[in-house]
């Protein structure tokens, strides 16, 4: 695997170009109105609009294996009723800003600069990218995913200089009592695995100039 992440952070150097997919979830008035009422009751904040200035990035796993059911569980903008992990957060379906297929293909899901809700706690500051895998919690986000998303982390660190760290969602609440933490209640929080940290560490590995979440230090 060593000698394969050089590889990846050559290809990186060399080629300057990322196609990245349009594919557009439904974001309509709908879902807007209900990230706005998700945004009051979660953070207590009265907002014209659902805009954000990312400081996080967010990797995550979709923990499906086929990337079609993989964006099914994002298409609608109300929150389907077998998430009851998640069901007395608020009704706006989850949502995240990029989805990396399995062969590594980008796909953006939604406007970068709008809040989805993909992590607790850190919506309002963070851009979630999904990675289609980690079904049964297994660990096997493909070396192509990983290569997608060195890159693009990259451009997304061009495009946002606000953007300060990387974190995988398992860490999410490393940063409970920091500036960066809006979740009024304290009772609303899920255990996470995604993704691996095997998956992490090797992407860190590739990427320079980001911070990793307060509890981690020392565990790169």
């Amino acid at each position: 695997m060593y000698k394969i992440i050089i590889l990846f952070t050559s290809f990186c150097i060399s080629v300057f170009a990322l196609q990245i997919k349009q594919l557009p979830i439904k974001f309509g008035e709908k879902r807007v109105e209900l990230t706005k009422e998700y945004i009051k009751a979660h953070y207590n904040l009265d907002v014209k609009d659902i805009k954000i200035i990312p400081r996080i990035i967010v990797i995550h796993h979709t923990a499906i294996d086929d990337f079609k059911d993989s964006i099914s569980r994002f298409t609608s903008q109300t929150l389907p009723t077998d998430r009851p992990d998640i069901s007395n957060g608020g009704s706006v379906n989850v949502s995240t800003h990029f989805m990396v297929e399995r062969d590594g293909t980008i796909n953006q899901l939604m406007p970068l600069d709008y809040m989805g809700r993909h992590v607790i706690g850190l919506n309002y500051n963070s851009i979630g990218i999904e990675n289609v895998g980690g079904q049964n919690s297994k660990d096997n986000l493909t070396d192509a995913q990983l290569k997608s998303n060195i890159e693009l982390i990259e451009e997304l660190k061009k495009k946002f200089k606000t953007i300060e760290y990387v974190i995988g969602h398992y860490e999410y609440r490393c940063f409970e009592g920091s500036a960066l933490w809006l979740e009024l209640d304290d009772n609303y929080r899920t255990k996470k695995d995604d993704p691996a940290p095997r998956f992490m560490k090797e992407l860190r590995s590739n990427i320079k100039g980001f911070k990793i979440a307060p509890c981690t230090q020392g565990h790169k």
